[in-house]
């Protein structure tokens, strides 16, 4: 038995490692990364980074079913997931609330047969550093949103917590989990988290990652690892919100940030102003686009591509950069390794799992790559 009775009663299997032993978890995590990158012959093999079992998820991803009592927070199947134990009690309890009251409001969930109903999903996201949640609502159309914003004084009265509440519009009937129209019931539109002391903003489209305690340990590693060499030119590539640029940051070393998402480079570019830094900047820019237009030559180079990895365009351009050292991060170890046979000026000398996904075959990786000689 798990600790998880939706797992064990076999109504949820997302977590297909829980009644694995932890470490047998990260076991298994290490020998699937060996298995890939020994062939590279890495330098150096770090102890992975743990992270906690329980609660360590800041985000919750809920499809609303129709059922004859309501709408069920949960999985499509009309499973209720709302006291999941990836979620600490502070956002279980916040689901109990949002579930009671969409369902005073006579609200119905999306019923994918019938295509009938307005609520898609609903999508919860917590700070860690200070409790604050954003609660965003998937809707069909329009056609609710002027009863959820006549009840938004009640259900914020119940909620405390939450900050920042919206309404997206994705009337695509697709699995697409939203869409371009972002409306704001509230004033407060982002979320502050604060990472190894570091300010990040959260904005209902900007990516940020799902396990903050991980996350902390990554970003200092990344900066630790970058600041060996004492470089004095830095570029982030994918760079989000900003997570690594900013915790790389110091008075004497310029930096860019690159990422295609406006509202991620918008929060980026409020943490960097709020912590006075003046020679750093974000570029809202796809990074293919920026390797084709930048003629300078950074010293270290983060990268952070999203699962399928940097290609060939990306990687063949990197080798004509040429900077000294590169930094990648990946959610992906298996377009990893093909990432590394198009690097191959590159050596591999430090590698490190770092655990952002308990009880599930993924995790995170970080790699620093040297340039030969």
């Amino acid at each position: 038995m798990s600790f998880c009775s939706y797992y064990d009663t076999y109504q949820c299997r997302s977590c297909s490692w829980i009644d694995y032993h932890y470490a047998e978890q990260l076991k298994l995590k290490n020998e699937h990364l060996h298995t890939l990158l020994t062939p590279f012959n890495p330098t150096e093999w770090l102890k992975p980074a743990t992270s906690p079992l329980k609660g360590f998820r800041n985000k919750a991803k809920m499809v609303a079913s129709p059922t004859l009592e309501g709408v069920v927070l949960g999985l499509s199947e009309e499973v209720s997931l709302i006291e999941c134990p990836l979620y600490d009690s502070s956002m279980q309890k916040v689901l109990h609330t949002v579930e009671l009251w969409l369902r005073e409001l006579g609200v119905k969930g999306y019923d994918v047969k019938k295509k009938k109903g307005e609520l898609k999903y609903v999508l919860l996201t917590r700070s860690k550093s200070n409790g604050t949640m954003m609660l965003r609502f998937v809707l069909r159309s329009h056609g609710i949103v002027g009863r959820l914003e006549k009840g938004l004084d009640d259900l914020l009265k119940r909620a405390p917590e939450l900050k920042v509440i919206t309404a997206n519009i994705q009337s695509v009937h697709m699995a697409i989990l939203e869409g371009d129209e972002e409306i704001f019931f509230t004033e407060q539109r982002r979320l502050e988290e604060r990472l190894n002391g570091i300010p990040l903003y959260i904005r209902p489209k900007s990516f940020f990652q799902t396990n903050p305690e991980v996350a902390e340990k990554l970003y200092r590693t990344a900066a630790e690892w970058a600041g060996e060499t004492k470089p004095t030119r830095l570029w982030d590539l994918f760079c989000g919100v900003g997570g690594f640029a900013l915790h790389c940051a110091t008075p004497e070393r310029n930096i860019i940030g690159i990422e295609i998402e406006p509202e991620a480079i918008q929060c980026a570019r409020d943490s960097a102003a709020q912590l006075e830094m003046k020679n750093i900047r974000f570029e809202s820019l796809d990074a293919a686009s920026f390797g084709a237009s930048s003629g300078e030559k950074p010293d270290v180079v983060i990268v952070n591509p999203p699962r399928r990895g940097l290609g060939e365009q990306l990687c063949k351009w990197l080798i004509r950069v040429g900077s000294e050292r590169i930094l990648y991060s990946s959610c992906n170890a298996m377009s990893l390794a093909k990432d590394l046979e198009i690097l191959s000026g590159y050596r591999v000398n430090r590698v490190q799992l770092f655990d952002m996904f308990p009880h599930t075959a993924h995790y995170e990786v970080l790699i620093e790559l040297t340039r030969k000689e």
